[in-house]
């Protein structure tokens, strides 16, 4: 079954800023009529909008809190009403990530990395998939991190979800790709954002001297992998987990 060629609207959600905006502003200049999907930030959403359209692109934006089953229904309906049915799919809103020691983590503090990393996206795959199937096709990615190679200690909890986000990843190509859907993983490894910006150079230069390719990563380099992801190149290409890490985690 092959999906039309022509893009499809992409919702994006955790796309006011950091990796969503920048995987925002590359599906649009591709060609995709893109749903900026926040929780907060909403001048910052709207920027994201602005940008898009003063380089030719479609873009609207949309408020929703995606770990919640209603407004996941509500967003995907007036994502649909104003730009036409979701198409392809970017799940990339994160909440807190605290740093703990594993014998200090609670169940609670589980639970809010699996709402995030499995309830949500599972929620966002629910609502998308009916349009997906109708039109013959489309393209779920989730992004990931390294950690699961990592393994760092103090972030135990948000290490479990992700590995189980790329669980869901596995079990829903299997599920999907018979109606012509396409489900990755995209797992970058430090790549640094506004949130970063405190980092001392110290801290980069040693990260980067641990990668291969001798540099940290950018938000341009995950933006590409998911755009080919969601491309008619891949259309083949169906759970996996790509690492954007420059070769630090290898094997």
């Amino acid at each position: 079954m092959t999906p039309p060629a022509t893009p499809g609207t992409a919702l994006v959600t955790g796309a006011s800023r950091g990796l969503g905006a920048v995987i925002a502003r590359r599906l649009a200049a591709v060609g995709h009529p893109v749903a900026v999907g926040h929780r907060s930030g909403a001048a910052a959403a709207h920027q994201v909008v602005a940008d898009i359209r003063a380089a030719g692109g479609t873009a609207e934006a949309f408020a929703a809190d995606v770990t919640d089953e209603t407004a996941v229904t509500d967003l995907v309906a007036d994502v649909t009403a104003r730009l036409g049915p979701v198409t392809t799919l970017v799940v990339n809103a994160t909440g807190p990530q605290p740093e703990l020691d594993p014998a200090a983590v609670s169940w609670d503090d589980h639970l809010a990395q699996l709402t995030f990393f499995v309830k949500s996206p599972t929620l966002l795959m629910q609502a998308v998939v009916p349009a997906m199937r109708e039109r013959g096709g489309g393209r779920i990615v989730q992004i990931g991190s390294d950690v699961l190679e990592r393994a760092l200690p103090e972030m135990s909890a948000y290490v479990a979800a992700k590995a189980a986000q790329h669980g869901l990843t596995e079990c829903w190509a299997r599920a999907l790709g018979p109606y012509g859907i396409t489900v990755n993983t995209v797992a970058p490894g430090w790549i640094p954002v506004e949130r970063h910006a405190g980092t001392s150079p110290e801290s980069l230069a040693a990260y980067a001297a641990d990668v291969p390719l001798g540099r940290m990563g950018r938000p341009e380099d995950v933006a590409a992998a998911v755009a080919f992801l969601v491309s008619p190149e891949a259309a083949f290409v169906t759970g996996e987990r790509i690492k954007i890490n420059g070769g630090h985690t290898l094997g």
